[in-house]
């Protein structure tokens, strides 16, 4: 069971186990009070949450995990992670947050990666984390066995065509050979993938003609009324595919569908 919680400028998740919940990345300092909102809409008590994962030390993803680990749950560092720990400190004091609180070492839980299945399966979930880097070098993914998996900030995998030949891509290859059904981003919509080819992953085989014919016309310099016009698509649905386009040089066909479709258009 997959809770997704969205009370500041990052998506966490709760993940239920045996005898409580495990929660994956945390927000900003400050927004103490609104994930304790978020998770009592949940039903979730806060004593309940055992353990926290966060996927990688920047400000945004692990800014109240010290002040969760306050009230009784482990934040669990792995390997991969050891030294990034602190390495968000400085914003937070340069920033002059007061509501800030570091992590302190000496009650944190730290871990193998080796060791991750065993711990997920103690706490009865099945499952691994997986070393992702890419977005940093400290940046990991909780893989669940079931076919889920959150990646936090990893590029999301409509960008993959650019990142075929980096740590992005290898990371990325790391996690489809799993066979993914869902993925859950720190910043975007979870993305729902199916083992069908390019043209059958969007739906049919004419979004992706419309989409090549699209962006056939966008390399012609054409501008987007026209695009709508000559290809009969909507205007919002040009706007969507030009903006991908130009935002993302060298995209491909399936990494604008799989974006299209993050976005729920």
């Amino acid at each position: 069971m997959i809770y997704p919680l969205k009370y500041g400028n990052t998506n966490t998740y709760l993940i239920r186990g045996n005898d409580g919940w495990l929660l994956f990345d945390t927000d900003w300092a400050g927004t103490f009070p609104l994930f304790c909102r978020a998770i009592k809409e949940r039903g979730v008590d806060l004593s309940l949450i055992r353990y926290v994962f966060i996927s990688h030390f920047h400000p945004d993803h692990m800014g109240l995990a010290g002040e969760i680990a306050g009230y009784g749950p482990k934040v669990v560092v792995f390997d991969v992670q050891r030294e990034h720990v602190h390495g968000s400190d400085g914003v937070f004091t340069k920033e002059n947050r007061r509501d800030y609180q570091p992590i302190k070492d000496q009650d944190a839980l730290f871990l193998e990666l080796s060791e991750s299945r065993n711990f997920l399966k103690n706490f009865g979930i099945e499952g691994e984390v997986l070393a992702t880097p890419g977005h940093s070098d400290d940046s990991i993914s909780l893989w669940l066995d079931e076919g889920i998996v959150l990646v936090g900030d990893l590029n999301p995998l409509y960008e993959l065509e650019l990142h075929k030949d980096s740590q992005i891509g290898a990371s990325w290859e790391k996690i489809l050979s799993k066979k993914p059904k869902t993925v859950y981003y720190g910043h975007a919509a979870p993305a729902v993938l199916s083992d069908e080819s390019a043209e059958s992953e969007t739906g049919s085989k004419e979004v992706y003609a419309l989409v090549k014919k699209i962006m056939t016309y966008i390399e012609r310099g054409l501008p987007a009324e026209k695009i709508a016009v000559k290809t009969k698509a909507s205007p919002q649905f040009v706007e969507d595919v030009t903006r991908m386009v130009l935002t993302h040089p060298g995209i491909g066909v399936q990494g604008v569908l799989d974006r299209i479709e993050i976005k729920n258009r």
